[in-house]
């Protein structure tokens, strides 16, 4: 579980990091994706930190997730504005239920992580009404576009699980 979760917000930041590297500090969707972006590091520097106190070994697909995020977050970008915020709508759909799914399966067994991901949660869930209320849903084939982002999330937390 928290493999899972670390390898995710590391690729978040991988790809706000590709966004960022398009559309620039002065475009006006620079803003709110820098500061989603801040709370990614956050959320990963928590799970970084959780990984090495509790001996959790990391993915060993942190380096394909460091490419593929970053390539994923240049490309909505270079597409549009709208499809960058459709991307982080997209991902942050499947994160919600992933770490509702976790909050699920701990109760009250471990309640620091629950603490921990119930606090990520809420504010995974504030980055989706930020990007809808953004445009996402105005970004080109914005159905297609999500439901191929959402399909590759999945795959990369069931891939996560285990690798």
């Amino acid at each position: 579980m928290i493999r899972v979760d670390q390898a995710g917000e590391f690729g978040a930041t991988r790809i706000y990091a590709g966004q960022l590297a398009v559309l620039g500090t002065r475009a006006e969707a620079a803003r709110p994706i820098a500061r989603m972006a801040a709370q990614e590091e956050r959320h990963r520097l928590a799970f970084d930190r959780i990984v090495a106190e509790r001996g959790v070994r990391p993915t060993l697909l942190a380096p394909l997730w460091d490419k593929a995020g970053f390539l994923l977050g240049a490309a909505t970008a270079l597409i549009s504005p709208e499809a960058a915020m459709a991307c982080t709508a997209a991902i942050e759909t499947e994160i919600d239920r992933h770490y509702g799914q976790q909050l699920e399966e701990l109760g009250s067994g471990d309640p620091e992580l629950s603490d921990t991901i119930a606090e990520f949660r809420a504010e995974e869930v504030e980055h989706r009404e930020t990007a809808i209320a953004e445009g996402a849903e105005r970004a080109p084939a914005y159905p297609i576009l999500s439901a191929a982002i959402r399909l590759g999330c999945r795959a990369a937390i069931g891939l996560s699980k285990r690798i």
